[in-house]
Order: C-alpha cells, then sequence, then structure tokens
C-alpha cells in the first residue's frame, strides 16, 4: 500500500478553495462592495426642532367624516359617513355629495348646497349650517418605509413624524443599513427628483436635528440591506 501525501503549497490552495466555496454557500462575501448613499443634505427641509404645520386637510377616500346639520327643523341627525372610492357620501335622501379634493370648510360648503333644496321644500327660513369633521384621525395619509426593515409597508401620518420616529416605527433588522439610508419625495413627472440623504450615527448618537426631516404624506423612506451574516460573518465580525 503506497502512502500518498499532497504537498504543503497543495493544502493551503485546497483549503483557500473551500473558505471560498463556504462563503459563497452562506451568503457571506469576504470582500464587501462599497454603494454610494443616494441623496442630498438640505438645511431648508422641516425637521425636527423645525417642524412646520400641515396645509389644511384635503379629504380623500377612504376617510370618514363626522356630518352635522342646522337648524333642527332639517331634520338631519348627526351622522357618520365614509368618503367612498367614487370620492362621495352617501347622505341618505339628501343624495350623493362629491367631496373628494376639497377641505373641511370646503366640504362643508359644498353639503350645505346640496342640502339647498331640501330647505326649500321644507321652508326652512333659517340659513343652514354644517360641521364636517374627521372621525379618528386621517385614513387617507400616509407614508413609505421600504427595504430591509421588521415591518415594511405604509404608516398613517398623524402630523409630527421625523425620520427617526419612522425607522422605529418599522424596525430595523439584523442586516439594516440606516446609514445608507434616504427620503424620497413625491413629485409629478414632469418634476425634479427630490431626494434626502439621512445621518443616522448623527441622529441617534449625536442628536444631530439636521438631517432628522419631517415626515409628510406620501414620502417614501428607503432603508438598504446587506447579506445576513453567515457562518463566515459571524465568525469574522460580519
Amino acid at each position: 500500500m503506497i502512502a500518498w501525501t499532497l504537498p504543503a503549497f497543495g493544502r493551503r490552495r485546497l483549503a483557500a478553495l473551500a473558505l471560498l466555496a463556504l462563503a459563497s454557500s452562506t451568503g457571506c462575501g469576504l470582500v464587501g462592495k462599497h454603494t454610494p448613499q443616494p441623496g442630498i443634505v438640505d438645511p431648508h427641509q422641516p425637521r425636527e426642532l423645525e417642524m412646520v404645520s400641515m396645509p389644511p386637510y384635503v379629504i380623500e377616500p377612504p376617510d370618514e367624516l363626522e356630518i352635522s346639520v342646522r337648524p333642527a327643523s332639517m331634520e338631519m341627525p348627526l351622522t357618520t359617513v365614509t368618503l367612498q372610492a367614487d370620492g362621495v357620501v352617501d347622505l341618505g335622501f339628501a343624495g350623493d355629495v362629491y367631496l373628494a379634493g376639497l377641505t373641511l370648510a370646503q366640504a362643508e360648503l359644498k353639503v350645505a348646497e346640496s342640502l339647498d333644496p331640501i330647505a326649500r321644500r321644507k321652508k326652512v327660513r333659517e340659513p343652514i349650517e354644517v360641521s364636517v369633521r374627521l372621525v379618528n384621525g386621517s385614513q387617507s395619509k400616509f407614508y413609505y418605509v421600504l427595504g430591509s426593515v421588521t415591518t415594511q409597508g405604509r404608516f398613517p401620518i398623524i402630523g409630527n413624524e421625523s425620520v427617526l420616529d419612522a425607522i422605529l416605527a418599522a424596525g430595523l433588522r439584523t442586516n439594516s443599513q440606516p446609514q445608507k439610508a434616504y427620503l424620497v419625495r413625491p413629485h409629478p413627472p414632469t418634476g425634479q427628483d427630490q431626494i434626502l440623504k439621512i445621518d443616522w450615527d448623527g441622529i441617534k448618537e449625536r442628536g444631530d436635528t439636521m438631517t432628522n426631516y419631517q415626515i409628510f404624506p406620501g414620502d417614501r423612506l428607503i432603508i438598504p440591506g446587506g447579506r445576513s451574516p453567515g457562518i463566515l460573518g459571524s465568525l469574522f465580525g460580519g
């Protein structure tokens, strides 16, 4: 029987090949690829400590509205309605009223106008007064968190959310890379892209508010992610 021994340099080469094969199978690259962070820092954007009030609320489906009418002779009790997908609310015998795209003040005028024929039939002499209010806050205004987060999707706008609030609401995963996060603002087809760079370390570790931007309806917060650490990543610190 002949004993065969692999030379030392051959054993080292075989070990290196095995290491590379294991790295590929576990999803851990030995050489990382640097991806630049998109966006710019805009000091003129509303942000933590310098937030602004939202513009007048615009009604959109599926907002739930509380509508009340005076005088009592109109026989229109307090009612709660949901704005349907076609943009109208059903006011019963008063018919359907299109309210999508209107502010609450404009909706009050529109409902009052739609009730005018009923008031004339009933010979109501007092002026018609209408109150339109949101029920349970906004149900049609959202921002979005996309990428490597625990909960990816849309989140309701309350009115004073910041980037930090949005990231904490969505939750980070083990492979999340918030240091590369950026905020994208929606714009019309002919408008310019508005992409804002986020300094996550500054927000989290230094309390720097410069890029802790205020979140507005339609904003997209992108959290990139890397590969989940495999066996080699765990052994060599990711």
